[in-house]
């Protein structure tokens, strides 16, 4: 997308939208301005304008890293995980995509590594990193900080927020599974965990 294409950044709402960050996540950095960046510009380029009210089921988001940025990027866009509108996949990536379900676009937003050198030379004056990018991530041009990518998301319907589905029982554990998350496995309907995808290991 040319330059002259892309949405630009209102200052104050970026404001408005840093200050709850921090509020939310207990402190600012530079991570929290790039989570807000990164979702304005997704909510932006999807025309989505008031993802907390009126468009508030029109965004499901998904996000690759667990750091400060997700917090951020889940303050401006209202996306939950409790909601099921907010999606993690665990690739260590400083990126998100943004999902309007009411038309299928989805454009995905990654920070561009090269940010952090910009902002070396954008602040010199400033000797700590953290403050260096948090200054100059609020003042990077959109091109300057993010690539951005319209792609294709398949969202069955059982990762919708709202999706009610049938209850499955683990045959060998008995908890319940929701939303489709249950393994067959030698004939057995059986949990993730039972199968032997577990993250923990019983004592």
């Amino acid at each position: 997308m040319a330059n002259d294409e892309r949405p630009t950044t209102n200052d104050a709402a970026l404001t408005a939208h840093l200050a709850a960050a921090a509020q939310a996540h207990g402190h600012i950095c530079a991570g929290q301005v790039l989570g807000v960046r990164l979702a304005m510009l997704g909510l932006s380029m999807l025309g989505i304008e008031d993802p907390h009210k009126k468009d508030r089921k029109r965004l499901v988001t998904f996000v690759e890293i667990d750091r400060c940025a997700t917090d951020a990027v889940a303050i401006v866009t209202g996306c939950r995980l409790g909601k099921r509108a907010l999606k993690f996949r665990d690739w260590g990536k400083m990126a998100a995509t943004f999902v309007d379900v009411s038309t299928g676009k989805a454009i995905r937003i990654a920070a561009k590594e090269s940010s952090k050198t910009l902002a070396r030379h954008m602040h010199p004056e400033l000797e700590d990193k953290n403050q260096q990018q948090m200054l100059a991530y609020r003042e990077m041009s959109d091109d300057d900080l993010f690539t951005t990518q319209w792609v294709k998301v398949d969202l069955p319907p059982e990762e919708f927020p709202g999706y009610k589905g049938e209850r499955i029982v683990c045959e060998m554990c008995s908890e319940g599974i929701n939303f489709h998350r249950e393994v067959v496995r030698d004939g057995k309907l059986l949990c993730k965990a039972c199968a032997g995808d577990a993250y923990y290991e019983p004592l």
